[in-house]
């Protein structure tokens, strides 16, 4: 049920812990995403998700973890934007097609802070779960 006090959001998570490589922290902040769209409404949520350093490890181990995969896929489905860091992937020589679950060129951005910083210039809101 959606709640109409809450009118239009923009928002971005931000994804960068340790607790990613080993799936805690992952599905806490899926779950709190999936809360967030339920609340708001998929009509009225435009939601991102950028993930860097460790944060990165969410997407890897979802190659591996078929829940993890239904969950990712379940958000993007309701149009939740998954953007990993190009420096992340470089430092860390990851292949993003290769190493990471749905990851294509269009979700690699230059640097992650800089995206979330570029994104709360255009008025979305930060969340750190």
């Amino acid at each position: 049920m959606h709640d109409p006090r809450y009118g239009r959001q923009k928002v971005v998570y931000h994804i960068n812990g340790n607790g990613a490589a080993d799936g805690i922290l992952s599905r806490d902040a899926l779950r709190n995403m999936q809360n967030h769209i339920d609340a708001v409404g998929v009509e009225a949520l435009e939601l991102r998700v950028v993930l860097h350093g460790a944060g990165v490890g969410l997407l890897a181990l979802a190659l591996q973890d078929p829940g993890l995969q239904t969950d990712v896929k379940r958000l993007q489905a309701q149009g939740v934007t998954f953007l990993v860091c190009a420096k992340t992937l470089a430092a860390q020589s990851i292949e993003p097609t290769a190493d990471l679950f749905e990851v294509r060129p269009r979700n690699i951005v230059l640097s992650g802070v800089a995206e979330l910083a570029h994104l709360q210039q255009l008025g979305y809101a930060y969340i750190k779960p």
